[in-house]
């Protein structure tokens, strides 16, 4: 039992870094860490880093899907934050 959980860990992790293993969704990481709790609308975070719309929202999509990214929506804006209890998690792992 325990070793299937280790392998179910393991997995989630790798998935993690696997998102987090480009230059951008780690630029992506970083700056909402910085702007944390507060987290950033998606406009600050393209002309912060210099992401078009459309490949930020990818990037964004996919770091949310994995859990380390949050994204509320506030009238017209997408608002996301660093889901900094999975980001702990994984360096405890």
């Amino acid at each position: 039992m325990k070793a299937a959980r280790n392998r179910e860990a393991s997995a989630h992790f790798a998935r993690m870094l696997a998102a987090m293993g480009t230059e951008p969704r780690l630029n992506i990481v970083r700056l909402l860490l910085t702007a944390h709790p507060e987290g950033m609308v998606v406009g600050e975070i393209a002309g912060e880093l210099g992401i078009p719309g459309s490949t930020l929202s990818h990037h964004l999509d996919k770091l949310k899907h994995e859990g380390m990214v949050n994204v509320q929506r506030e009238g017209t804006f997408l608002r996301c934050t660093a889901n900094a209890a999975a980001l702990e998690a994984l360096l405890a792992f």
